[in-house]
């Protein structure tokens, strides 16, 4: 099947265009608006770059193996992902403040709980709430910047800010989770916690209220099913390693995760107000641009936790080090991305995200052409964080860009959960297969570097993957502008 960019609707795209033409003020309230916005991106940047630096240290408190710290990253990621798409829409319905708000008070309650507990699975439990939140909060988020701005420069310019704020959340809590966990690994936790309840204070003073749609509904069949597949798909494949890939149990999750996944798209056609409308699919811009956010986070994020634990579990680093030798990655998001709007305005969304893929794809075949048992810092991890910084600026305002341009108001949220879930699940999904092939190398009696090697060689994968389908397209056209 051909996936074309034009869609059949004709009225997706008209409201949109006519808000690029118009020109817009950025008054004082514009910008309150904005960073109430950033600030909440900033804290979910702060707290997973914090938690991923503190995972040596809950291992060995709570005393978890490599497959079960993977679930502390996972338990958000998934309830992130598996609600996305649900938070935009609910966001849609009810109000774009009222759900912002209520979601950013469960988002500060899951963090303070997560600092107390002292139990593995209670903590992998109050992260997969802290991410059902977030699932609410950032499709939200998204949607109220993209209505409030308008289409084009001015949208582009506040994706960018917006983007900064999220690379400098994750730079600081890289520093500040070096520094944090030195004390103890709780205090990545609950720092978020008063930050999240003065974004709050602020929100209530400054988003300024909406009136939720005339009409809709809710599709919770969906939501359960699309949750539940992708939960028992990740869990298949990171217990199956230990259990074996035809062990009773691994296949009848494999069969019990496909029903539940065709049964969310069955849903989708028969529903009167379905979680996706699947029309939207056949756009091929948002297509791509949903394909091309898996690519990102997913080898980003995978590449992450594996650089976490080797640096810290294998060279012995100390916290503090390891965030430190991460850090340039996320300083180049932080100082390159306020640029990346005007270069969209300037080239198009598809020549940036082809330069972010192909970043990304140097950067780990850099790793991997030069690492060998023991990796240089200055002449291998320093320059691979370079080039996956680059990649990450240019590749995350570009596809988020792309993934709501010519999007009507009522679908803002729709497109914005669509491209988030995209990421979220499947970064879930990658990181998934990484620790199985991590703890598969670790069993082989894999030494220094080499059991991290296969989940690297997947992640590189991954990246190149991406780039290609990004050059199909570009290539085709080429070819029919000389044929």
């Amino acid at each position: 099947m051909t996936i074309t960019d034009t869609s059949p609707d004709s009225t997706v795209r008209a409201p949109a265009a006519a808000n690029a033409s118009a020109e817009q003020t950025w008054t004082p309230r514009l910008w309150g608006v904005l960073a109430v916005l950033c600030a909440v991106l900033f804290l979910d940047g702060l707290d997973v770059s914090m938690v991923g630096v503190a995972l040596p240290s809950i291992g060995t408190e709570l005393g978890l193996s490599t497959t079960s710290l993977q679930w502390i990253v996972n338990g958000y990621v998934l309830g992130y992902g598996g609600l996305l798409l649900l938070g935009g829409r609910t966001a849609d319905l009810l109000g774009r403040r009222r759900v912002f708000l209520a979601a950013l008070a469960v988002f500060a309650i899951a963090s303070l709980v997560g600092g107390l507990v002292n139990d593995g699975t209670l903590l992998i439990a109050t992260r997969f709430v802290k991410g059902l939140a977030a699932a609410f909060t950032a499709p939200t988020a998204l949607s109220i910047l993209t209505t409030t701005f308008h289409e084009g420069p001015a949208r582009n310019r506040a994706l960018s800010v917006f983007s900064v704020f999220g690379a400098s959340g994750y730079s600081s809590g890289l520093i500040l989770g070096g520094l944090l966990t030195s004390f103890g690994w709780r205090w990545t936790f609950l720092t978020p916690v008063p930050l999240a309840v003065l974004a709050l204070v602020a929100g209530l003073a400054l988003i300024p209220r909406d009136k939720p749609a005339a009409g809709g509904g809710h599709d919770l069949l969906g939501a359960v099913t699309l949750t539940g597949g992708m939960l028992i798909a990740v869990y298949t494949v990171v217990s199956a390693p230990d259990r074996g890939w035809l062990d009773p149990v691994t296949l009848g999750s494999v069969v019990l995760a496909a029903a539940l996944l065709t049964a969310f798209f069955v849903t989708e056609n028969k529903v009167r107000h379905p979680l996706i409308r699947l029309g939207i699919l056949r756009i091929g811009s948002i297509v791509r641009a949903n394909l091309s956010i898996v690519a990102l986070f997913g080898s980003y994020l995978s590449f992450q936790f594996m650089m976490t634990l080797y640096l810290q579990d294998v060279l012995r680093w100390s916290p503090l080090k390891m965030a430190m030798a991460l850090l340039p990655a996320g300083l180049i998001v932080a100082f390159g991305s306020p640029f990346v709007g005007r270069l969209i305005d300037r080239y198009g969304t598809p020549r940036l995200i082809i330069s972010s893929m192909t970043s990304l794809s140097l950067g780990y075949g850099w790793f991997l052409a030069t690492a060998g048992n023991a990796p240089h810092y200055a002449f291998t991890i320093l320059p691979t964080m370079l080039l996956l910084g680059g990649g990450f600026a240019f590749g995350f305002s570009s596809i988020m860009a792309q993934a709501t341009d010519g999007i009507d108001d009522s679908e803002q949220g729709l497109a914005s959960g669509l491209v988030q879930t995209s990421g979220q699940v499947g970064a879930a999904l990658v990181l998934a297969v990484v620790t199985a092939l991590v703890a598969g190398g670790t069993a082989a009696g894999g030494d220094g570097f080499g059991e991290f090697h296969p989940g690297v060689n997947l992640v590189s994968a991954v990246a190149v993957v991406g780039l290609v389908l990004n050059l199909i397209p570009l290539l085709n056209r080429y070819r029919s502008k000389h044929a």
